[in-house]
């Protein structure tokens, strides 16, 4: 497989694993925080989507600048699953369009003149644009669980899944 295979694979995988966590998210909900330096389940939970499109960014623009950047208000389930679809078919679109050269340029993440960081493409997706988008899906699990919504199988069986039987050391 090439690299843009495996990486569409990985992308799709992970979308299909982290769509069926905010499919639980309640919005009803959407202030609560874990702890007061915690961002609200709603906030997360859109940042999770929005992630996706880091890939357009990434691998069409040589940086992307969160000055004046304002998140997308979202204040239902379903709104928030049409942003998460939109977001994953274009990311998917342009990284089937990516060439292997893409990778190796240089890529920036700013804040007004302000560079965070800069690095090759091929870091910036997988660290940024799929650990990034995984570690925060990890962290709506641990909201879903505190709100006793139970949660997905990600890698494995979750406990909450119907007919699990749990073997030892794990029970």
């Amino acid at each position: 497989m090439t690299l843009v295979e495996n990486l569409l694979n990985e992308l799709q995988q992970e979308a299909a694993v982290t769509r069926r966590f905010l499919e639980r998210v309640p919005f009803d909900k959407a202030s609560f925080k874990p702890h007061e330096k915690s961002e609200e389940l709603g906030r997360l939970a859109i940042h999770v989507a929005e992630i996706l499109g880091w890939w357009k960014a990434c691998l069409q623009q040589d940086d992307l600048n969160f000055m004046g950047f304002e998140p997308k208000k979202i204040e239902s389930t379903e709104e928030l699953l049409s942003y998460f679809d939109g977001l994953l078919a274009e990311a998917e679109e342009v990284l089937k369009e990516a060439k292997v050269e893409d990778f190796e340029k240089k890529w920036s993440m700013k804040y007004g003149d302000h560079i965070l960081f800069t690095l090759p493409k091929k870091e910036v997706v997988r660290k940024f644009c799929l650990n990034h988008f995984i570690h925060h899906r990890a962290q709506l699990g641990v909201y879903l669980r505190i709100l006793n919504i139970p949660t997905p199988a990600t890698y494995g069986p979750s406990v909450d899944d119907e007919n699990v039987t749990l073997i030892e050391p794990f029970k």
